[in-house]
């Protein structure tokens, strides 16, 4: 792609996700999610392949639909209360249907069947901007809004962080698992949005530094699916030897930093007399944590080629720009003993 196109494409992704944060008009907000939308089509169609292609039209088709929806509950909120303010949002009805619309831009179950889907066709690169970057406006929305409507969060919740261990338990591609390792640490966030706002954030920013080091890793050993993942001794020892810890890290096992949100989050739905609720995530997040443990033995206690399809690569040099990678890996792995000190900023 040429640079020019690629600045303009990246420029026009961070100004409409930008847009949506800075807004506090429905309108606004909306228009700053289609810009998010209109400028990630051409990265993810940039390949021209098939797979890629339909990818981008799946995609297109979903976002356009929540637009809408998101579109018409912020008209009927107009209509029934008078007001354009994303915060003065009180109807029962379009705040409802104002998060639904979200949770389908962010791929939130029941409404995720796009999401594996849409990432398997896609590059790492594009991939990693849809599983991180896209995230970010409709989550400043839903933060924003505060839905009332507590059953809705906590149904959505359940729902993802089931769905998405027993989605990825079966899968084989990489991009697939890790789009099912997103809509379950969504659901994490969801679950405790109406009770601790903060710990969503945390729990959000820690998985935006633990989706970046796992895709990153992918990425500078070109795996897209199990077998060409035990194939990464011979690229990268040392960065294989620590993957491990990264995808356990994303599993969320002490003493790394993927521990520290759930910790957080299931003492705060206890707090809040939701025992259930959290012994069914953490039995949920076992799920999850079956096929990172699945990937950590397919990469490093397997010899490689441990199948017919798996043959030794090329040993070429990467292109890829390793400071990222590195400063994700470490804090992926190394920020849980700062929990007392983001305990004391998060509490009012």
């Amino acid at each position: 792609m040429n640079p020019y196109i690629l600045a303009i494409l990246l420029f026009g992704l961070g100004l409409g996700t930008t847009i949506t944060f800075a807004s506090s008009h429905w309108l606004l907000a909306w228009m700053g999610l289609e810009m998010n939308t209109l400028a990630i089509i051409p990265l993810m169609a940039q390949h021209h392949h098939p797979r890629a292609v339909e990818a981008t039209t799946k995609y297109f088709l979903t976002q356009a639909a929540a637009a809408a929806t998101l579109l018409f509950a912020s008209i009927t909120n107009a209509w029934l209360t008078g007001q354009w303010e994303i915060q003065q949002i009180t109807h029962p009805l379009p705040t409802t249907m104002i998060t639904l619309a979200l949770a389908l831009k962010i791929g939130l179950a029941p409404l995720h069947a796009w999401l594996p889907e849409v990432l398997q066709g896609l590059d790492l690169t594009t991939g990693l901007i849809l599983s991180t970057w896209q995230k970010l406006a409709p989550f400043a929305l839903i933060l924003q809004i505060q839905p009332s409507n507590s059953t809705t969060l906590i149904i959505l919740g359940l729902a993802s962080t089931l769905i998405g261990g027993w989605g990825g338990l079966n899968q084989t591609q990489l991009r697939k698992i890790l789009a099912y390792s997103s809509i379950a640490h969504l659901g994490w966030m969801i679950l405790v949005l109406q009770f601790s706002p903060s710990i969503t954030l945390l729990t959000l920013l820690t998985y935006l530094i633990m989706t970046s080091s796992t895709f990153l890793v992918f990425k500078l050993n070109k795996s897209t699916n199990i077998n060409t993942l035990a194939t990464s001794w011979a690229k990268a020892p040392a960065l294989t030897a620590l993957t491990p810890l990264i995808l356990l890290s994303l599993g969320g096992l002490p003493p790394l930093t993927g521990f520290m949100p759930k910790w957080l989050i299931l003492q705060e739905l206890t707090k809040q007399g939701l025992a259930p609720t959290a012994t069914l995530a953490a039995l949920s997040a076992l799920l999850s944590l079956y096929f990172y443990l699945r990937l950590s033995y397919a990469m490093t206690l397997t010899i490689s080629p441990n199948s017919l399809l798996g043959t030794t690569p090329w040993r070429l040099p990467s292109t890829q720009l390793t400071y990222p990678l590195a400063t994700s890996t470490a804090m992926t792995i190394c920020l849980l003993p700062l929990t007392p000190a983001i305990s004391a900023l998060l509490t009012p």
